[in-house]
């Protein structure tokens, strides 16, 4: 069982681990999805990943916490600064978080974010990549979103799953393995 804390009323909840979703891996196929979007471009519409598949776009598909905190600001300015190397090497970036969209959007505009940031509020799509689940946290171990990022090919499979990713100098790091 693992305690999960709930912020709307700080109360301790039991998860069993058996309902935490398995991590995936290159070479399976990428979970679909369809979800709220806050373009570059300031307009809403939706996104979903096997239309981009259907284009013959390759996608960056990563998962913050929380939008607007000092972590989840250097981990998107980080892809806005390299959108060129990432477009260069084909790939489409998607932030995905459980944020509501006029937070997202708030995003978007205080820093400049040159890529689509989607809404997934009720974690359907952070649980099907497993990017929600059990983590520690300063010796504690709690359940919430896992940092991830994955990279999809334009047949929509996985060929790059990382988790527990650090916000700094990860997109470098990506861009080297992805650049091999």
């Amino acid at each position: 069982m693992t305690h999960m804390t709930d912020s709307t009323t700080d109360t301790v909840k039991q998860t069993p681990a058996e309902d935490l979703p398995i991590r995936l891996e290159a070479g399976q196929t990428a979970p679909d999805f369809t979800l709220p979007a806050v373009s570059p471009d300031s307009t809403e519409s939706t996104v979903t990943l096997s239309d981009l598949a259907k284009q013959g776009r390759k996608v960056i598909l990563y998962f913050y916490p929380a939008a607007m905190t000092p972590g989840c600001t250097t981990e998107a300015c980080d892809f806005r600064d390299n959108m060129a190397r990432l477009s260069t090497l084909g790939y489409t970036v998607l932030g995905v978080s459980k944020d509501p969209m006029t937070k997202l959007q708030r995003f978007r505009e205080r820093d400049h974010l040159s890529f689509p940031l989607l809404s997934d509020p009720e974690l359907g799509v952070h649980k099907a990549y497993a990017a929600w689940g059990e983590k520690k946290l300063y010796g504690k171990t709690h359940v919430g979103v896992i940092r991830s990022t994955f990279a999809i090919d334009e047949h929509g499979v996985i060929t790059l799953a990382r988790y527990n990713v650090r916000a700094k100098g990860h997109v470098d790091s990506l861009i080297k393995r992805l650049g091999d």
